[in-house]
């Protein structure tokens, strides 16, 4: 990942740890104060919002480190391990939130000062919407798996928060006490499902899974492009790592095509892939007929 990259995106994960401490000690507080399961549980799912962040921005700053005599593929990975670590909090997460709400529901007990629960919420989600539209507008233009996650853990604190505000004004409306454990646990359900969804994304690269199909696509359709000027191609493979690709084939040429005249053509796809994608590592492997034909 280049410098500038990680200078540029350390600084939005920095203004994510801020807001969400602020969030967190606001959200428990009240949380207690007003005796809301949902209220607390909104506060426990902000606090793994405040690890995550952390755990990103530690991440950024690892996967950022250039290719060593150790790793010597840089450490792109640093990015989906932090956002696997990132999904896993919130199922557990999820999974409290659920335990807490049942025992809610079957003892439930008096809503203090609901008015000051639901302006919490508010300003919560206030606060989490604008910094999460931030990180994600960053993030899909770095494909960074780990800033996306992290977005995602602010973005769905904006419906969580909203959901719990509502929740609290019907109960101080009906006083049906057993609405704060239901939403709580419609939210803990919710957002489990979204890191499943994140989980697809972020573990995959880890077992070096291939690009999806639309990628590798697109890229043989730009090696094909060429097709005039080469044999044939095979042995395609790819993978991700962070916010990198990873692209390597052979590549067949004419016998008779000299040295410099191959090396320009490989020159000229990888160029056209790195238009593609402008983070890949592309290995052309070059081929002669004669070894095609005799091996």
């Amino acid at each position: 990942m280049e410098a500038s990259h990680v200078e540029k995106h350390k600084n939005l994960t920095i203004l994510s740890v801020i807001s969400n401490f602020v969030i967190v000690v606001l959200k428990l507080i009240i949380g207690f104060l007003t005796g809301s399961v949902a209220v607390i549980s909104e506060g426990i799912h902000s606090s793994m919002d405040l690890f995550a962040s952390v755990i990103t921005f530690f991440s950024l700053r690892i996967s950022g480190r250039p290719a060593d005599e150790d790793h010597p593929y840089g450490h792109g990975k640093a990015e989906n391990i932090a956002g696997t670590i990132e999904t896993l909090l919130i199922f557990v997460a999820g999974i409290w939130i659920i335990t807490e709400s049942i025992d809610k529901f079957f003892n439930p007990h008096e809503i203090r000062l609901p008015m000051l629960g639901i302006g919490v919420m508010v300003l919560g989600a206030l606060i989490n919407f604008i910094v999460s539209r931030i990180i994600k507008r960053a993030a899909d233009k770095a494909n960074s798996v780990a800033m996306k996650s992290n977005a995602l853990h602010l973005y769905t604190d904006v419906f969580t928060s909203l959901g719990i505000a509502f929740s609290l004004l019907l109960v101080h409306l009906t006083g049906w006490l057993f609405l704060d454990p239901i939403i709580a646990i419609l939210t803990a359900i919710y957002i489990m499902y979204e890191a499943f969804k994140l989980l697809k994304e972020s573990f995959p690269p880890l077992m070096d899974q291939r690009l999806s199909r639309k990628e590798e696509a697109e890229i043989k359709r730009i090696i094909m492009a060429h097709q005039a000027e080469f044999i044939e191609f095979h042995d395609f493979r790819s993978r991700r790592a962070g916010a990198e690709e990873y692209i390597d084939f052979h590549l067949v040429v004419p016998s008779e095509m000299t040295i410099e005249t191959a090396h320009a053509l490989c020159n000229e796809i990888e160029k056209e892939i790195y238009d593609f994608y402008s983070k890949a590592q592309v290995l052309i492997h070059l081929e002669p007929e004669e070894e095609r034909i005799y091996s």
